[in-house]
């Protein structure tokens, strides 16, 4: 008794054609529309215009064309009498024995709408005259978050608690359509009368969600970061869309039922801005500075550390300061650049005394001694070939 299918799958311009008089998706709807009614194709063209009460009323033959990404809910008394979310076209008739709610989507989605008819369906005879609504079963989009103050959450990687502020989109999905309307639709949508836009300023439903989205954020943001499937990096937020919204999809689940109680569920995020705190930067920055100096790329900053600091040495204290800069680094702990140490000798016995001998000359003075130390320095990675280079030109006066 109600609805049954007369036509199958896609429906386009050749069943319009047929059918001059039939009910339909509104023309002009925004892409944020969730739940409207069906309006008369062959009296206004779709023009959706609700200056009558008989708007989105249908009766015993009426013919309805479910488009792909909509589903169809009648109504009567504030409960389900027919439900359609395969596209094509239908035909309501209160007293055809072989009707039926055609369900689609295979799968759990399918057996949360079946269950919901079971809890939601009209338990007596429909009568002729059902209220007829559409509902988006799509992606809807342009549903914004954001924060005026910081949020804090506790953060595995940086070992603390991180602030900031943030602000966002993200995109809703009616997983369970008979429950949305059932529980969370006001009473003036269900009769026909308006749109329920969640994007409208003048929405309180949306508003709340809203409110709902900011107060989950904090658990969302440390689900997110404390989990190991996710590298516990607080920098890729931006870059993973999906993640994050299931992360956020499970807080407010958590916090306030959407998909248990509302039939609703967070599908994607674009995290448009994060500000974190003073203490936060200065945080990541200490992260960043640690990332650059770990493993080879680490061995290779210090390596041109040195040679900085031999280049530098070498310049204000000629040959000699940079031969002993060069003997000073075979002491340093300075991991594969230590030198091996040599195994302790005993003392030996005083030597006899020797007869004065000439002064002699430094050895850091010697132009050879320089260059053979510079030499050795090169080879062994210490100094850049350009360092070599000026120390043997000032070694040899050029």
């Amino acid at each position: 008794m109600g609805l049954f299918q007369a036509v199958t799958g896609a429906v386009g311009g050749t069943l319009a054609d047929q059918w001059l008089d039939f009910f339909g998706v509104p023309d002009g709807l925004p892409s944020t529309a969730a739940v409207f009614p069906a309006v008369r194709k062959g009296e206004n063209a779709g023009r959706g215009a609700n200056d009558r009460a008989s708007e989105g009323i249908i009766s015993n033959g009426s013919k309805i064309v479910v488009p792909e990404g909509y589903g169809l809910v009648l109504l009567q008394e504030g409960a389900f009498t027919g439900f359609a979310a395969e596209p094509g076209g239908y035909v309501w008739d209160s007293d055809e024995p072989a009707s039926q709610s055609i369900f689609a989507g295979g799968g759990l989605v399918e057996s949360l709408i079946k269950q919901s008819w079971e809890r939601f369906k009209f338990g007596g005879r429909p009568a002729s005259q059902q209220t007829a609504l559409f509902v988006a079963l799509k992606e809807l989009p342009n549903n914004r978050f954001g924060t005026q103050s910081e949020i804090y959450w506790d953060d595995a990687f940086l070992n603390t608690q991180v602030g900031a502020i943030t602000r966002g989109t993200y995109t809703l999905r009616i997983t369970d359509p008979l429950t949305f309307i059932r529980n969370f639709v006001p009473a003036d949508v269900i009769s026909g009368n308006t749109v329920f836009d969640f994007t409208d300023i003048d929405n309180p439903a949306g508003e709340q969600l809203f409110n709902e989205v900011v107060g989950s954020l904090a658990p969302a943001f440390s689900m997110y970061t404390n989990d190991p499937a996710k590298g516990n990096r607080i920098s890729r937020l931006q870059q993973d869309s999906v993640g994050f919204a299931q992360s956020l999809s499970a807080a407010v689940e958590e916090n306030y039922r959407w998909r248990t109680d509302r039939g609703l569920e967070i599908v994607k995020t674009a995290i448009i801005s994060i500000e974190y705190d003073e203490t936060t930067r200065e945080l990541l920055k200490n992260v960043q500075r640690a990332d650059a100096l770990s493993g080879s790329r680490g061995n290779s900053n210090l390596q041109a550390s040195v040679a900085a600091g031999i280049e530098s040495a070498g310049e204000n204290a000629g040959p000699g300061g940079l031969i002993g800069m060069g003997m000073a680094t075979g002491g340093m702990g300075l991991g594969g650049l230590q030198q091996p140490s040599q195994p302790a000798q005993a003392p030996a016995a005083p030597a006899a005394p020797a007869a004065p001998a000439a002064p002699a000359a430094p050895a850091a003075d010697d132009p050879v001694t320089v260059l053979k130390r510079a030499k050795e320095m090169l080879d062994a990675g210490l100094i850049t070939q350009e360092d070599y280079d000026a120390a043997k030109a000032k070694a040899l006066g050029l």
